[in-house]
């Protein structure tokens, strides 16, 4: 399985999963279709499925003509069946969906929105987190409690160390600013923000990330109780 970062609008990442033996292939919350399509089209890629984490927008805004000119299908939440236009297959959490030869589990990772998912591709090793878990941050709280969010990440933060992890947006250099203003003598931290600025300037994306990564460095994933937790979201907030 080969996995392509694509760059949508302004921050924000796709990813087309890509079965190597015959060319099908999924893409992770679509923001646009045009990037998608481009990439599709000069490799010759057979677009099967379009995986949607969550409902908003900058997820969501390559569906419809993705599915309209490929006749894919679209996966998402069971419960985001009227948030996510044209929705074909509903999952829940815990599922393992399997279509062709790829495999994931669902985990309903709520915080974020109400119906947030995340797909885990166990036998790889791979987990894309929309929203939910970035690199070195957590997403705003729109939808759900503070307790939930912490929830879902600890969820995440249980799988093996190892797991790379894919999410929605380039925000690492931001909140690799505020992990070092609360965790100041995190010499991991430090040396990753190192290998981040080198990624950026040489115009690498700094995604994936590494749950072992994450759990040394990422301080929202440090926090022990959603008391903590709470406060540090609150102050990234403001940040």
């Amino acid at each position: 399985m080969k996995i392509e970062i694509i760059k949508c609008l302004q921050d924000n990442y796709s990813y087309l999963i890509i079965d190597e033996t015959n060319k099908n292939a999924c893409v992770v919350d679509p923001s646009e279709s045009a990037p998608i399509i481009n990439f599709v089209e000069k490799n010759d890629i057979c677009l099967k499925y379009v995986l949607n984490t969550h409902h908003h927008h900058d997820h969501i805004g390559g569906n419809k003509e993705l599915k309209k000119k490929y006749n894919l299908k679209i996966v998402g939440f069971k419960d985001d069946k009227d948030r996510i236009p044209e929705i074909d297959i509903l999952v829940e959490d815990k599922e393992i969906w399997k279509r062709n030869d790829f495999e994931a589990q669902i985990y309903h990772v709520p915080g974020h929105t109400s119906g947030h998912i995340a797909f885990h591709f166990f036998k790889e090793k791979k987990i894309f987190t929309g929203d939910t878990l970035f690199s070195l941050g957590c997403g705003r709280i729109f939808e759900g409690t503070y307790e939930q969010m912490f929830n879902s990440l600890d969820k995440i933060k249980k799988l093996p160390g190892d797991t790379e992890i894919f999410c929605g947006h380039e925000y690492t250099l931001q909140n690799s600013n505020f992990c070092l203003a609360h965790d100041s003598l995190n010499l991991k931290l430090k040396e990753k923000i190192i290998k981040i600025k080198k990624k950026l300037e040489s115009g690498l994306p700094t995604i994936p990330t590494t749950l072992n990564d994450e759990i040394q460095c990422n301080i929202f994933l440090k926090a022990k109780d959603v008391k903590t937790f709470s406060k540090l979201r609150d102050l990234k907030d403001n940040f």
